[in-house]
């Protein structure tokens, strides 16, 4: 015995460094994601980040301008507000209590465009540490290694960009998470009791004293329960998932069944318990969903205070968000307009864009798991209420049905990385697996498994591969996408600040993300705003407008700049209203602008790049590798009305240093985001007619 106890000795202090180390990195992993928050992350990963919930928000609270997407319309609202109430206005009141005496005492406004970018974030951020904690109380429960699978969880990209980006998938996934965590509980309660109450009863039957039966009945009786443990808890998660998205419902259904067949094939449970647990959980689920669909209807404008007061109140009063939510994206021809998917592209593409290496190692195992099906060895399976079958269910299931639909992004998916990793996330360290897994033999699987699952390099270059790939994701998604877009915003906060007061301010946006308004920090012209020092209540005049052309061809974009500023010009001359007017497009495109200008000819403005902003890549706008780049990423000048310093690109340059190092310089001033501000040059052109001013252009805009 002491020959034994010397060895588990040794064996422990060997994978205890190992252990330290893995937990040593995900504890760094875990404050990186925090500081990413604060840095901030200017990365623009999709529009629906900022226009699904900021954007709203910031601008209800603050009584802002900003932008409401047809989701929150009055009409047809498809997005519950209840979540974003309780996640983000309640914590900006008391940051707002907090910046009156920050100001007062300390002179400085702490409400800015970079406090709501980050304020939100940092809240996200925050209960995104609830998918760690679930993920180590499963693995504590099961007696799981949870060093590896926090390591795995905090170094995945997704935890890094949409961990701490206000994504409602975001909320989707922290709710998935809580959920597989309280139903795996529940399942290993159940089991445990289930267990102890059939022993204690075959016990019972064999006692052969009286004396020996009481006290096995009390130890009985003495369990706890465990048919509804976690009830109206995983009830009300359940609503709040389906009303933040209705898609929870998909991620949602699998483990909430696994959760009703718990301990079922026993003589302890039987389908009486499978209805009970299903109607409890549905009565269990009527208090939250009632609180939703009212503080829903107040925000709306569906049900208001003096009609409570009054009793005036009938069905027309309610909305359920979920259910327009569903309406709506039941018609094709509706959601053709944001975007037609092939069926593969969640199964092929976005799985591995996701969870890299690892998410090609979970859809193995899954065909794995099939082979192994369609061949009845069943035994190899996992046991059906197994923690294998809850996760590889929770992966799958609403995998195949997302599938269905025919708008697919990868944000769709971010809910299963909770038991991708708590399943697969050894595998980063071990490999694949040890030997060929089949019993029937099978030559191109055995080669496959042998030389590329099975091999022992795998095991060495997996973890190496998951940590490159999902560096150089959290690089660009984080700091390189459309990250031009906030610091345009915070330029045109400060210029807001300093303009004058009879000057308009006009941004045209083209081949880039949608600019979130709040972020310039402008009071919302249709609200009536208050004045602490004077008391007076005021209503702010509009000076700032914004024109956003999406991918709109330049020559196109071009005719909309001159409609524009003959617009501007006519209410200068009628209501003496200066102007200016500014152009934001990728600078991969500046040459192309230039050239469109020289065509249309337009001698009688003239244009400035006022500033870049770095780093900057627009999908819609890709720099041009392998062309050429002759020009500088400055427009050329205007000298007595005639086009100057345009390129010439029929000359074909000869091979030198000089040459490529030019090159090298353009393609890297191709990854920005310039401002250009126009203007209109005084000359006789304007008198000729050559700048046209009519009611049917005004009209276009």
């Amino acid at each position: 015995m002491k020959f034994i106890s010397n060895i588990n000795n040794v064996w422990q202090k060997k994978q205890r460094p190992n252990t330290d180390e893995n937990w040593s990195t995900y504890l760094f992993f875990a404050v990186l994601r925090l500081v990413l928050v604060f840095i901030p992350q200017l990365g623009y990963v999709h529009p629906d980040e900022h226009f699904q919930s900021v954007e709203i928000v910031n601008g209800d609270h603050f009584h802002l301008e900003h932008v409401r997407t047809w989701e929150f319309n009055n009409t047809m609202p498809m997005r519950s507000m209840t979540l974003h109430f309780l996640l983000l206005r309640i914590p900006w009141s008391f940051l707002e209590f907090a910046a009156v005496y920050i100001k007062y005492y300390f002179n400085k406004d702490i409400l800015w465009s970079y406090t709501y970018l980050v304020f939100p974030r940092l809240i996200y951020c925050l209960l995104s540490y609830l998918i760690d904690w679930s993920l180590y109380k499963v693995c504590r429960l099961y007696g799981l290694k949870y060093e590896i699978r926090l390591l795995t969880l905090g170094s995945s990209w997704v935890m890094l960009v949409f961990g701490t980006h206000t994504f409602s998938n975001t909320i989707e996934m922290i709710l998935c998470s809580l959920l597989l965590y309280y139903v795996a509980e529940c399942m290993i309660t159940t089991n445990t009791l289930v267990y102890k109450k059939e022993f204690l009863e075959e016990k019972y039957d064999k006692a052969s004293s009286i004396g020996e039966r009481v006290k096995i009945w009390k130890l009985k009786n003495s369990l706890p329960s465990h048919n509804f443990n976690r009830l109206f808890v995983m009830a009300s998660l359940c609503v709040a998932g389906v009303f933040n998205r209705p898609t929870f419902f998909l991620f949602g259904a699998p483990m909430v069944f696994f959760w009703l067949l718990r301990g079922m094939g026993t003589k302890t449970v039987t389908f009486f318990h499978f209805h009970l647990r299903m109607l409890l959980f549905c009565l269990s689920a009527l208090p939250a969903i009632l609180v939703f669909i009212i503080c829903d209807s107040l925000y709306y404008r569906y049900l208001t205070a003096g009609e409570i007061q009054m009793m005036n109140v009938d069905i027309n009063n309610f909305i359920f968000t979920p259910w327009n939510f569903i309406k709506y994206n039941l018609d094709s021809g509706k959601t053709t307009q944001h975007g037609l998917h092939p069926r593969y592209i969640h199964l092929l593409i976005n799985i591995p864009l996701l969870y890299g290496i690892l998410g090609v190692i979970a859809l193995v195992t899954f065909g794995q798991l099939m082979i192994r099906f369609f061949r009845g060895e069943y035994q190899a399976l996992p046991r059906a209420q197994s923690i294998v079958a809850l996760m590889s269910a929770s992966i799958f299931v609403p995998l195949f049905f997302l599938s269905l639909i025919n708008h697919q992004e990868p944000r769709f998916l971010i809910p299963l990385s909770f038991p991708i990793i708590l399943l697969h996330s050894p595998k980063l360290m071990t490999g694949f697996c040890n030997q060929y897994p089949f019993r029937n033999e099978h030559r191109v699987l055995r080669w496959f498994y042998q030389n590329i699952l099975c091999a022992k390099v795998s095991s060495k270059q997996i973890l190496r591969v998951w940590y490159i790939t999902n560096i150089i994701l959290t690089v660009f998604f984080g700091f390189i996408h459309q990250a031009g877009v906030f610091p345009l915003a915070q330029h045109f906060e400060q210029a807001i600040k300093i303009k004058p007061t009879n000057q308009h301010l006009h941004l045209i946006t083209s081949h880039t993300y949608s600019l979130p308004i709040t972020f310039i920090n402008l009071p919302s012209s249709q609200k009536i705003h208050f004045n602490r020092q004077t008391g007076q209540r005021y209503k702010r005049l509009k000076d700032f407008y914004i024109y956003e052309y999406g991918s709109l061809d330049l020559d196109q974009l071009v005719g909309k700049l001159r409609l524009i500023t003959s617009h501007c010009e006519l209410k200068k001359e009628t209501k003496k209203i200066h102007y200016r007017i500014y152009l934001a497009i990728p600078t991969s495109l500046s040459d192309d602008l230039s050239y469109a200008l020289s065509q249309i000819n337009t001698t009688y403005l003239q244009y400035d790049l006022k500033r870049i902003f770095y780093p900057h890549l627009s999908t819609e706008a890709f720099p041009n590798i392998f062309g050429r780049h002759p020009c500088k990423v400055d427009p050329p000048n205007w000298i007595n009305n005639n086009f100057e310093g345009t390129c010439s690109i029929e000359q074909t340059p000869s091979l030198s240093l000089a040459y490529i190092m030019q090159q090298f310089s353009s393609f890297v001033h191709q990854f920005g985001l310039a401002l250009y501000e126009f203007k209109l040059r005084r000359s006789d052109n304007l008198s000729s007619g050559k700048f046209e001013k009519n009611e049917k252009c005004y009209d276009e805009i």
